[in-house]
């Protein structure tokens, strides 16, 4: 019988929601390769994603997912590439890329929040909540206006801060998820005090983040950290994309390895115990998978609110409890409200005014998520625990 049940977790509500998640992608990735200062038609957009000149050539697939410089070392090509015709290199240089960071981000919001949402047993834990987004905005804040001129030396290669970004923004986060939990620690932890602590650091770090731009003089600098403070896929490339892609991929196998453990946990400490968990390791170990993935998500496009909290709770509604659904769920829900919501903070005041100006994608996602978040209070009497 256990068997079967193995065979049969990927149930049909959770092919639903996989299914309907790449279609939503699809679709508003292609609006968004639509528009911009470059006109396009519909046809031209869906030339240029699926232009043979690149899907079949290697080369170009690896120029533009891994670098010139991985390319030529993994070919051995020293040449010239092909031409591309304009619109193809318009999308695939300029606007595909925003499509894919935006589903690296969507994705590791949605499973940092439903792996905290399992840790603390509590559906309204999340990165932007439980204080990681603020630490580790923070982090990278500090990095831009104090350190934005220093240089590392590491094994004769010179780094700069910005290349160590989702490093920094994973210290960042760790440090912040380690100062709530004290803080919500009185002979263990509970979903409420969690949230409480969560609030009080995600504050007091938010009003750190406001004091650093004091201390910065370059006007650039200030464009810049406030774009991380409200979360912004504006001006993000390949370089961002390949910046954050092994990142993700470590965090996202990890959190799918972890799924049995994860659904351990909601059985209660006592009774994971029982089961031969060491409850607190694993807690600890699953946070920074959590932090991790968050991480990634922020050093390309700053602090970005309520995905991690909205996303794993939908699923969750749709597939069922089980975290191997849940997980892979979000792998497909994430980057469908990311792109989406990306799509409407870029073409909102074009539709809404016939402005090129965008909004940041963060003031997007909160406008959803709040009132997402009132509807949970409004709904459940026993608000927070799973």
């Amino acid at each position: 019988m256990s068997g079967v049940r193995e065979e049969r977790w990927f149930t049909r509500s959770l092919a639903a929601v996989c299914l309907g998640g790449l279609a939503i992608v699809a679709v508003m990735g292609l609006v968004q390769v639509r528009f911009g200062s470059y006109d396009m038609t519909l046809g031209q957009a869906w030339r240029g994603v699926f232009d043979p000149a690149v899907l079949l050539d290697p080369r170009w697939l690896l120029n533009f997912f891994l670098g010139e410089e991985l390319m030529r070392t993994v070919t051995g090509f020293t040449g010239e590439l092909p031409d591309l015709a304009t619109e193809t290199l318009v999308v695939w240089s300029i606007r595909l890329p925003r499509v894919f960071v935006a589903m690296l981000v969507g994705a590791n919001l949605a499973v940092s929040g439903a792996i905290f949402q399992a840790v603390t047993r509590n559906e309204l834990a999340s990165p932007f909540i439980l204080g990681v987004s603020s630490g580790a905005g923070l982090m990278i804040l500090l990095t831009l206006v104090v350190l934005s001129g220093v240089t590392i030396a590491l094994g004769g290669i010179t780094l700069t801060p910005s290349a160590l970004l989702p490093v920094i923004a994973a210290l960042g986060g760790a440090g912040a998820f380690l100062i709530v939990y004290v803080i919500a620690w009185k002979n263990g932890t509970s979903p409420v005090r969690l949230v409480l602590a969560g609030v009080i650091v995600s504050t007091v770090f938010g009003s750190l983040q406001t004091g650093m731009f004091y201390f910065a003089d370059d006007l650039g600098v200030v464009q810049s950290a406030i774009a991380w403070t409200t979360g912004s896929l504006t001006g993000v490339g390949w370089e961002q994309f390949r910046m954050a892609l092994p990142w993700t991929v470590l965090a996202l196998a990890l959190a799918l390895l972890a799924a049995r453990q994860l659904n351990v946990l909601l059985l209660g400490e006592q009774t994971a115990k029982s089961l031969g968990m060491s409850v607190e390791k694993v807690r600890f170990a699953l946070s920074g998978v959590a932090v991790l993935a968050a991480a990634a998500s922020i050093a390309v496009a700053g602090i970005v609110g309520f995905v991690g909290l909205i996303v794993p709770h939908m699923v969750r509604n749709l597939v069922g409890g089980d975290n191997r659904q849940v997980l892979v769920g979000c792998l497909f829900a994430g980057p469908a409200l990311m792109v989406t919501a990306d799509v409407g903070a870029r073409l909102f005041f074009t539709v809404v005014t016939g402005s090129p100006q965008q909004m940041p994608v963060g003031i997007v996602t909160g406008l959803v998520g709040g009132p997402y978040f009132l509807y949970l209070m409004r709904r459940q009497e026993a608000l927070g625990q799973l």
